[in-house]
């Protein structure tokens, strides 16, 4: 008994000022909170045992203190929590009733979380900012950075709590994370539940440092402090430090708690197999729920009888809120496609477009691609002053990218809506995600890498962007523009080259669109960035300048509707569809075939992929009996596989030959000009194709 009181001899710092009757009231409620928990843990268990749900159970046992501490320190309505999947103590003292929990567990329709979208054990309530996070571990840290560093730039006093195993900071963009934090000084608290077990990997494969928190300690402004996190007061002794620090305005803390985990790491995994009985007995003394109670009652706090009735009563409670679970409706099967995608708003009317379609054979003055686009940020960020744009290079003084698409917008609306991010695409998108959780009002333009290519590392948080909306049934989307200076052409090579459409296209949950004239370019954009969700912007940046892209310049308000083609020439004889760089190949193609063989192409530029226009690739399709799809991408694998498709499906018995395809070659893209133009489709293979198609 001396053993346990020796463990929790921090038990009244910081709490004997209270009074006697509050101070009781306090442990009453750290009693209850962790019995509560822990028969959830056991539900959780008993209804895998009798396959009734909870397919997927990671129990907290061994993590009592922190997460019961992080959960009270939350304020409900203001902080941002983000937990991760073992945060069952956490969820429930943060405001997440025992009904709600077990609601989750059985993936239930009426589930806060995510309507039984997302696996159980996923603990979530945005109605009180207890944020929906995906299983993939950490990445919700640049998310909690993110939001943090809105806290930091709207003046507000909230706090953005990250929970995680330690594992899981072995993880990359968990360093992009903190380094971010610590640089721009930001209110969040990474908290590391420190168990020793990546699953079955244990702490010395995962780290040099077995306290994790070592590894940072060189990290300016970030305040670490380390506590037993199976000691509730020892807990609250930690966080009360890193929420005075972070509270003023110094910069982020971590509390890095030590841990014990005395079950296996969720209900698929075997302990036995990897951990000795004698290690798995040593751990179980270690338990912080009998500790508590045996302290509480040792130290004539309460006694027996009071602490069975706060059990007595808890055990009802669990009851009373299984039965009502229990009955709860489970998800329909006819929901699966809401929220994939927020609706549009739609801000053009469509005899804005009539009108600049009449204009644009007159001697108007033009603008680029680069200049459209560049000028539509600018008339957008004065729209709306919740705008915010940042990534690698793009508010160096008087450079604005690595193309000055973005130039001038850091001298018209400073370093606080624009700014450069370190060179880290994974940190740039993530940051984005989080941010925009602060309110539903902010739009955020990012150049998610300098080139398409790039952007590969920052691909785990597209993924994690492309289903939030669909995750957390409608309650959270990013409102988020990625741009990215896309395709070949300007003798770039590797990394310099890549078309990437086809990639983001297969993400259900993303809106992907390329212009290849200025004035698509005004309309894509406006249309995107006033839109919610996210959208892919590609710029075809062989374009960029190219006279023959310039457009005039549309009027005000000018947008353009999403998953809208466009036919730029008519034609009757065979139908080209393509987009981006493509579109002028196949114009000088058409034009060519007409002058030399009476040939009369309809060409269609798709702008959007997606959503895509089906209604205008059938009707042209039926229309002249034959299509031809063109894009600079390869061919195995490209968007045109897509297109070819849905012709077959749709509009099959209307051809008149195969479907035929001009597309890159299936090798990366090579740095002489010689090798480029050998891989990268020319004006001379659209025309050898249509050609062949038009007398097939």
């Amino acid at each position: 008994m001396k053993e346990l009181q020796n463990s929790l001899q921090l038990d009244l710092v910081g709490l004997d000022d209270l009074g006697l009757e509050v101070h009781k009231n306090t442990l009453r409620k750290w009693y209850q909170l962790m019995h509560l928990g822990r028969l959830l843990d056991e539900k959780a268990a008993k209804y895998l045992k009798q396959n009734k749900g909870w397919a997927y159970h990671a129990p907290f046992a061994g993590h009592d203190g922190i997460q019961l501490i992080l959960g009270l320190s939350f304020r409900q309505n203001k902080d941002f929590l983000f937990p991760y999947y073992r945060d069952m103590l956490t969820a429930l003292a943060a405001g997440i009733t025992p009904e709600e929990i077990i609601l989750n567990g059985l993936s239930k329709a009426t589930d806060v979380a995510s309507g039984g979208r997302h696996m159980s054990n996923h603990f979530a309530k945005p109605e009180i900012r207890i944020q929906n996070v995906s299983s993939c571990v950490a990445n919700h840290a640049l998310h909690a950075v993110g939001v943090a560093r809105a806290i930091k730039l709207y003046g507000g006093d909230e706090i953005a709590y990250f929970s995680s195993g330690e594992a899981s900071t072995s993880e990359g963009y968990f360093y992009e994370a903190v380094n971010g934090a610590s640089r721009e000084q930001l209110p969040v608290i990474f908290v590391i539940q420190n168990n020793k077990y990546g699953i079955s990997v244990p702490i010395e494969v995962q780290s040099a440092n077995t306290r994790i928190s070592d590894n940072f300690i060189g990290f300016k402004n970030l305040h670490i402090v380390n506590v037993d996190g199976t000691n509730p007061f020892d807990s609250w002794r930690g966080m009360q430090e890193a929420i005075d620090y972070v509270m003023n305005g110094r910069g982020p803390a971590m509390v890095h708690a030590d841990c014990v985990r005395i079950h296996a790491h969720s209900n698929s995994d075997r302990h036995e197999l990897y951990r000795s009985k004698e290690e798995l007995e040593q751990v179980r003394k270690l338990d912080p729920l009998p500790r508590f109670r045996n302290y509480l009652i040792l130290n004539g706090i309460f006694s027996e009888e009071e602490i069975s009735e706060i059990e007595k009563t808890n055990e009802l409670e669990v009851e009373v809120a299984a039965q009502k679970a229990e009955s709860a409706p489970d998800p329909d099967p006819n929901s699966i496609y809401k929220f994939v995608v927020p609706e549009e708003i739609v801000h053009c009317p469509v005899q804005e477009l009539q009108v600049l379609n009449e204009q644009e054979n007159q001697s108007l003055p033009k603008i680029t691609l680069r200049e459209a686009i560049n000028e539509t940020l600018k008339e957008e960020f004065r729209n709306n002053p919740n705008t915010f744009l940042w990534g690698q290079d793009v508010a160096s003084k008087d450079k604005g990218g690595v193309f000055n698409v973005t130039k001038g917008m850091l001298q018209e609306f400073g370093e606080k809506r624009v700014f450069n991010a370190p060179l880290a695409e994974d940190f740039i998108v993530g940051t984005a995600e989080g941010f925009s959780r602060y309110r539903d009002d902010i739009r955020i333009v990012i150049e998610g890498a300098q080139f398409a290519d790039y952007f590969w590392p920052a691909m785990e948080q597209l993924i994690e962007m492309s289903h939030d909306y669909w995750r957390s049934y409608g309650k959270f989307v990013p409102n988020v523009v990625i741009r990215l200076a896309s395709g070949g052409y300007i003798g770039g090579g590797l990394y310099h080259s890549q078309s990437l459409e086809a990639v983001f296209t297969s993400l259900p949950g993303l809106r992907v669109v390329i212009p290849a004239f200025a004035d698509d370019a005004v309309g894509l954009l406006r249309c995107a960035i006033r839109n919610r969700g996210v959208t892919l912007f590609l710029e075809p940046k062989f374009l960029y300048n190219q006279p023959f892209t310039a457009s005039p310049r549309p009027p005000k308000n000018f947008c353009i509707p999403f998953g809208k083609a466009r036919i730029r020439k008519e034609g009757n004889d065979l139908s080209i569809i393509t987009y981006g760089t493509t579109v002028h190949w196949s114009l000088r193609a058409a034009k060519k075939l007409k002058e030399e063989h009476s040939v009369d192409v309809e060409v269609v530029d798709l702008r959007s992929l997606a959503p895509l226009d089906k209604t205008t690739i059938i009707q042209t399709v039926k229309k002249t009996g034959k299509a031809l799809i063109v894009h600079e991408d390869k061919l195995t694998g490209g968007f045109g596989g897509e297109i070819s498709a849905i012709i077959g499906e749709y509009a099959f018995e209307y051809l008149d030959a195969p479907v035929m395809r001009v597309a890159g070659k299936d090798t990366p893209i090579g740095f002489h000009k010689n090798l480029e133009n050998a891989i990268l489709p020319q004006v001379e293979d659209v025309y050898e194709a249509a050609l062949k198609l038009a007398l097939y």
